[in-house]
């Protein structure tokens, strides 16, 4: 028996949208880490982009479990001496940018490398619930009935 390696031939990419409102961040990027990569997919091959094309709305009323929208941190540094700084998860939600939040997640869900950095371009994100994705005919993607923890009220 051999085994079966994908060719760039053999790859088939479908449009997948998913609706984050209410959706817990955690699981929400668990879910669209593994659609990038292709690991839904029986013919997955680990040094080849097999991944989904996803579209991800209403990021800016995605959940997260717990004080993490106060608590967690997004840090980044300015490159001068003593340039460390910071921001909550409020802030980045409330802020010009909310689609940051889910980005970074998933973005620290692949590995990390040339293969992962290709394999988030496939990835569009948007805080409101309009994209200029129609004409791709995006198949929807509902993560919510997926398992009970997957959605917070409040």
């Amino acid at each position: 028996m051999k085994t079966f390696t994908a060719t760039p031939a053999d790859i088939e990419k479908k449009w997948i949208l998913i609706d984050a409102e209410g959706v817990v961040l955690g699981r929400l990027a668990s879910i669209v880490a593994m659609r990038l990569r292709g690991k839904h997919k029986p013919s997955f091959t680990p040094h080849m982009d097999m991944g989904d094309n996803v579209i991800i709305i209403n990021a800016d009323k995605v959940q997260m479990t717990g004080a993490k929208r106060d608590n967690k941190m997004y840090y980044w540094h300015t490159g001068h001496p003593g340039g460390i700084k910071h921001r909550t998860a409020r802030q980045v939600l409330e802020g010009a940018h909310p689609e940051r939040v889910i980005e970074k997640a998933v973005q620290r869900m692949l590995p990390g490398g040339p293969l992962s950095r290709q394999q988030m371009t496939n990835l569009r994100i948007y805080a409101s619930a309009e994209h200029p994705h129609e004409a791709q005919t995006p198949e929807v993607l509902d993560v919510k009935p997926m398992n009970p923890k997957n959605t917070r009220s409040a």
